[in-house]
């Protein structure tokens, strides 16, 4: 706690006021009639969350409903949905099988009726079903990791639960869901031996039986951490002839050079998760599947001195977007909310859990950069900046997200942008929305609270009131431009109309 005090008084100090001439300029010109791309929100289309039995959770599902209402997004993937609190498959007393689906009807009845559905992470074993009922993960709610020890039932409850996904919601509704195979089989998470054949043999058992219930069903995989197995995995899938609809991995920017890319150049940490992306998009065009779509299922920026509670998320983010657009179809943050177990229940807020939203339902910094992404166009104009992202809305407006990302324990210093357009009146109107140290911050606001470690209801809602984004700030372009100073880890974004 005295740690998280210092470095809360710290960020107090950073949102002191800095003149704006003492800051290096940098120019970037946009021709608003540029030629434009297409730039699908990836980023925002799909989250991770807690395992599956949180979402039950009232809390949960008021921060899911709160991150879509900033960022819209479709899909929602979780480990857990076969683990034993959710009671999906036991035996008799004659060691036959029994299913049970009531708790996966009540997960996904309450996903689809916030407009979310799920990535169906198939796992983690059941104990019943499991060949090794004691190779338990070291998290706090201890998933099962064995192999099944048959897999002619494995391929039952495959069948059977596939077969009530679709009586119950439709093959036109189910047809649109995602079913990946395991999480990150090449470590903790996968017992079988050796890894990588036996996630193989589960993989094409499990591909199989989903596809028999229909082949609309979408399946794929491996799920791995650090961009590892694809290649092999996709030949494998080509030889033998086994279904795979897309690729998955996953890659943080804390990952280390060696475990994304077998290598001891070194990557920066800002540039890691795209790089990765990059790799395994290469891996996927070189295989005999080429054309496979890309799901980067699990991804975050460095966790260390908490800095997933700071405003450095939002130029990390941004920067993100920036670089892997164009390689990935979606990437899925990890996560929405900090409703999150693997190391036991929330002891405080800001602890550098992974969510937009921390315990009690407090908005991070990395909400509101959520919602400032969230209003880019669906064009992207070119540009050669490395912290600014240049996009055209469908009314012909642009939506321009600039940054000044420091490097983790780096102290930085404040940036003048100048923005200079081309093709618009020279006083066209523009507005401009931020999050730094003094606009949709909370931490500092927590510190003068006295950093509760339980806040009460009213704290909570205090805390949101006072870091809610104002209503953006309305000016004209001077000159045909526009003058900004970004703090060190700003994040800001600028629309300008032809007005």
């Amino acid at each position: 706690m005295r740690r998280l005090l210092a470095a809360l008084a710290i960020a107090c100090v950073a949102v002191l006021p800095i003149r704006a001439q003492a800051a290096p300029q940098h120019t970037v010109r946009i021709d608003a009639a540029a030629k434009a791309t297409p730039f699908p929100h990836f980023w925002e289309q799909m989250f991770g969350s807690g395992r599956a039995a949180l979402s039950l959770r009232e809390d949960y599902r008021d921060d899911l409903r709160a991150v879509k209402r900033v960022a819209d997004f479709r899909y929602v993937r979780f480990h857990g949905l076969l683990d034993d609190e959710n009671g999906v498959y036991t035996e008799d007393e004659h060691g036959e099988p029994v299913y049970n689906f009531t708790m996966v009807d009540r997960i996904y009845d309450g996903l689809l009726r916030n407009g979310v559905r799920p990535v169906v992470e198939i796992g983690f074993m059941p104990k019943k079903l499991a060949a090794n009922p004691d190779a338990l993960h070291a998290f706090w709610y201890k998933p099962n990791v064995s192999p099944p020890k048959d897999y002619g039932r494995w391929d039952g409850l495959m069948r059977a639960l596939a077969q009530h996904l679709v009586q119950r919601y439709g093959i036109d509704e189910v047809s649109t869901w995602y079913f990946e195979v395991w999480n990150e089989p090449n470590i903790d998470f996968w017992g079988g031996v050796p890894r990588q054949a036996s996630y193989f043999e589960l993989y094409d058992h499990t591909a199989r039986a989903l596809k028999s219930v229909s082949t609309r069903l979408r399946v794929g995989g491996p799920a791995t951490a650090a961009a590892s197995w694809v290649g092999d995995f996709l030949a494998h899938a080509a030889r033998n002839r086994v279904p795979v609809d897309f690729v998955s991995s996953h890659g943080y920017a804390d990952d280390t050079v060696e475990n994304l890319f077998h290598s001891d150049k070194p990557v920066p940490e800002d540039e890691r998760v795209c790089r990765a992306i990059g790799k395994v998009r290469g891996e996927i065009a070189a295989s005999p599947l080429p054309h496979l779509p890309l799901f980067w299922t699990e991804w975050n920026v460095p966790g260390r001195d908490r800095l997933r509670d700071t405003t450095y998320v939002g130029p990390a983010l941004a920067n993100t977007v920036r670089q892997c657009d164009g390689l990935v179809d979606m990437m899925s943050f990890w996560t929405f909310s900090d409703v999150f177990e693997e190391n036991g229940p929330s002891r405080e807020p800001f602890n550098g859990q992974f969510g937009l939203r921390a315990s009690g339902g407090i908005d991070k910094p990395s909400y509101y950069d959520f919602a400032l992404l969230h209003q880019l166009g669906d064009e992207r104009l070119a540009n050669p900046s490395s912290d600014v992202i240049v996009t055209r809305r469908k009314d012909g407006s642009l939506a321009i997200a600039a940054w000044n990302l420091v490097d983790p324990g780096q102290r930085g210093a404040p940036r003048t942008l100048r923005l200079e357009f081309a093709n618009l009146p020279a006083d066209a109107e523009v507005t401009v929305q931020r999050v730094d140290d003094s606009h949709g911050n909370v931490l500092p606001v927590y510190a003068r609270m006295g950093s509760p470690r339980y806040p009460t209801m009213a704290q909570v809602a205090e805390m949101n009131a006072a870091t809610a984004l104002p209503p953006p700030a309305r000016e004209r372009l001077d000159r045909g431009g526009l003058t900004l100073v970004l703090e060190p880890d700003a994040l800001v974004l600028v629309t300008v109309t032809g007005r």
